[in-house]
């Protein structure tokens, strides 16, 4: 690399713009010199000098120079590509100093034809000419060198000869200024030099700053394995739309999008896969005109706003187009990966961002529970049923719940003697004192807000304390919620209860469901047989309900196996339904488990399971769930029965 200042200008892309930049600003006043300069001397002269020799000036030099001037004028210099630059600072270095020796010359071979006064006219013109060269080239130190060196070799000896009584002061003036100003040249070269390069550091600092705010932007906003928004800059678009505040007939749609079958394809294929299903979506999105923007809010859920001016149906027809896309199959390594997308869609009204995702969320949630792929509309029925749930699940949370329950118990017979075996305790509860709701209606509550262990504590206690079963010989059933089976601690607080009550553990059959099992096997087999060290029967409640594992009976502690009411409704009609309740029942039989079944609505239902082997059955055919009291007074009618043993 060059040296950086001296006489040497610097090199790079950056420093001949620059260079050529500054010059355009000067090289024209600069060559308007020459051409005045040539016209004041031939002005003086023409009428002591020959016409041509007078002529040169004006109209060889002075052209030359108006046409270099012309040449570098800012707006032409700027408009020229930067290797033209290049070139032109190299010529001007020698077209300079040609110029300058030429008009050095002309003006002395003018000298011996003026007077005294004109020969100093012309010791003053020159003396101009070369004093604005230095000055004005102070960005080009090695132009502004040869022309030095062009002019004042010529007049120097032009005027040493000529006999002008002040030839010498002329002479070391003209020396001694030309090298002043030549090294102050060189300094604001030097100057220029550092300052560009701070200039040109600082555009660089400035062009990584840009370019790490772009890549911050991009990480904060942009999604890395799709490309599409992340789950903050959808959220902010959403946010944006929201506050606009349009008439809902004018305002744009959320679509929340939900893979069906993603993590069967994780799962079986990888996660590589996965991961090529997830961009394929998002460039789909991409492809659809409607969508105004889109992103993913994490896992394999996307969302999207799709454009105003659509009414329900139209934005429905687009969101099924939009479903039927994503069913297109996707190639990844040789596997042909098919899914599809269900969508919740609500329009953008006036509520806040978060509102409006969680109606989405619902209409997608609905979705999901109808078919794969299918399409929910969030409609004004949704809306009052959300209230409704959001009043009840606050009044879940903050209410005590021993204040808002009720226990029914449903009895367990005997189908050969007709005899109470057992109760089984169904929980009910109220959040206004009127509506009584099922557990299927408020489990999902219990879960929501962390209060499931609240709640089984509550009823059992309450079991144990309204419906007293062993003391008539009867088993007392209470169920528990899959999270109760993981909770460390529940064994030892369930035995607590039991002892506060008086209650022998062996009378009370904890029930649990297969969905229950399936999260965590390990550990649930850890909390039954800590469950069966504190003396309570087991038994797995609606076996055959879609989750059954044969080999997982064998392997767990229970006691009991309860098959689902589904099963027992098809008992008399299905022949499937009879045969697989028959290998339930010899199952059993091998195991040595009690097997009842639930659910037996009828007499043909019982028939039919009585002569399929089943003994103990629950039914409405046997005796809705009564209150506590009907419940002892059932028992008190019946004959005492000792508890069944305890399977080893």
């Amino acid at each position: 690399m060059r040296p950086r200042g001296g006489w040497i200008q610097h090199e790079g892309d950056r420093f001949t713009r620059a260079y050529a930049t500054s010059l355009s600003h000067r090289l024209p006043l600069l060559y308007l010199v020459v051409v005045v300069n040539s016209c004041l001397v031939a002005a003086h002269f023409h009428s002591d000098a020959p016409v041509p020799l007078v002529l040169f000036g004006p109209l060889v030099l002075g052209s030359f120079a108006l046409w270099r001037a012309i040449y570098w004028l800012p707006a032409a210099v700027l408009a020229r590509p930067v290797s033209v630059q290049r070139r032109d600072l190299r010529r001007m270095s020698w077209l300079g100093a040609i110029a300058g020796f030429l008009f050095a010359l002309w003006g002395m071979a003018l000298y011996p034809y003026g007077t005294q006064a004109e020969q100093s006219f012309i010791h003053y013109i020159m003396a101009i000419t070369l004093f604005s060269g230095i000055l004005g080239l102070g960005h080009a130190p090695l132009t502004a060198l040869r022309i030095a060196i062009a002019i004042t070799i010529p007049t120097t000896g032009q005027i040493l000869f000529s006999g002008h009584p002040n030839a010498v002061p002329v002479i070391l003036i003209q020396a001694v200024v030309t090298v002043l100003l030549l090294l102050v040249t060189n300094g604001h070269h030097r100057d220029f030099v550092r300052l560009e390069l701070s200039r040109q550091e600082l555009a660089r600092r400035e062009r990584e700053a840009a370019e790490l705010a772009q890549s911050n932007l991009r990480q904060a906003t942009i999604d890395s394995l799709t490309g599409s928004l992340n789950r903050r800059a959808i959220l902010a678009e959403l946010e944006a739309e929201a506050a606009r505040g349009e008439q809902p007939a004018q305002a744009a749609w959320l679509a929340l999008i939900d893979l069906d079958g993603f993590k069967h394809i994780n799962d079986t294929y990888g996660h590589a896969a996965g991961d090529a299903v997830l961009a394929a979506v998002a460039q789909r999105l991409a492809a659809c005109p409607v969508l105004r923007c889109h992103g993913r809010l994490g896992g394999d859920e996307f969302a999207a706003i799709i454009d105003a001016g659509h009414d329900e149906a139209a934005v429905r027809a687009l969101a099924e187009q939009l479903s039927e896309t994503l069913r297109a199959p996707v190639l990844h390594g040789g596997a042909v990966l098919r899914l599809s997308g269900s969508i919740g869609v609500h329009r953008i009204d006036r509520r806040s961002a978060s509102d409006c995702l969680e109606r989405a969320d619902a209409a997608l949630y609905k979705a999901k529970e109808q078919s794969d792929g299918a399409v929910v509309v969030f409609s004004p029925d949704d809306e009052a049923a959300m209230q409704d749930r959001a009043a009840i699940t606050r009044l879940f949370n903050d209410s005590n719940l021993s204040d808002r329950l009720k226990l029914l118990y449903q009895p367990v017979i005997d189908g050969v003697t007709g005899s109470v075996t057992g109760f089984e305790a169904f929980v009910r509860w109220s959040p206004d004192g009127e509506r009584w709701l099922a557990p299927a209606q408020f489990m999902t509550l219990a879960e929501a807000t962390g209060r499931t262990g609240d709640l089984t504590r509550a009823v059992m206690a309450r079991a144990l304390r309204e419906c007293p079963a062993w003391q008539h010989g009867c088993m007392l059933s209470i169920n528990l919620a899959p999270r109760d089976l993981m909770r460390a601690g529940s064994a030892e607080a369930f035995a607590r209860l039991a002892e506060d009550a008086g209650a022998p553990p062996q009378a009370i059959m904890l029930e649990v469901t297969e969905r229950a099992l399936i999260g965590d096997p390990r550990r649930a087999d850890e909390q039954l047989q800590a469950l069966r060290g504190k003396g309570f029967r087991l038994a797995l409640d609606d076996f055959g309900a879609g989750w059954s594992s044969l080999s997982q009976v064998n392997r767990l502690p229970f006691d009991a196996i309860k098959i689902d009411q589904d099963l027992s409704r098809a008992l008399a009609s299905d022949p499937g339904a009879r045969t697989l309740v028959s290998t339930i029942i010899g199952l059993s039989w091998q195991l040595g488990i009690e097997c009842i079944i639930e659910g037996v609505e009828d007499e043909e239902q019982a028939r039919t399971a009585q002569a399929l082997g089943i003994r103990m059955m629950q039914g409405y055919h046997f005796g809705r769930p009564e209150p506590a009291a009907a419940a002892l007074a059932i028992m008190q009618a019946s004959p005492p029965r000792p508890p069944a043993v305890l399977r080893a």
